[in-house]
């Protein structure tokens, strides 16, 4: 009886180490996961940016073109008025 009791704490002692070792590797894991995460998330937040940045300078370069044919064709219309 007493080695059938010892053997159930033994077997329940080394399940529960075991079961210490899962968490761990489970909470490393995950720590790693999270890190990685960021570096993803960091460097899709700086890709963004730039292409956000590009787009923006374009569209203003567009809009200065846009105002200067405007400007152009007022002129135009000025110079023909005055004929």
């Amino acid at each position: 009886m007493k080695k059938t009791i010892l053997g159930l704490a033994f077997v329940a002692a080394v399940l529960v180490s075991c079961e210490d070792k899962n968490k761990k590797e489970v909470e490393n894991k995950v720590d790693s996961l999270e890190a990685k995460t960021e570096q993803v998330i960091d460097t899709a937040a700086a890709k963004l940016e730039k292409a956000v940045d590009s787009t923006q300078a374009k569209a203003g370069e567009a809009l200065e073109k846009g105002a200067e044919k405007l400007d152009e064709a007022a002129n135009k219309l000025k110079e023909a008025a005055k004929k």
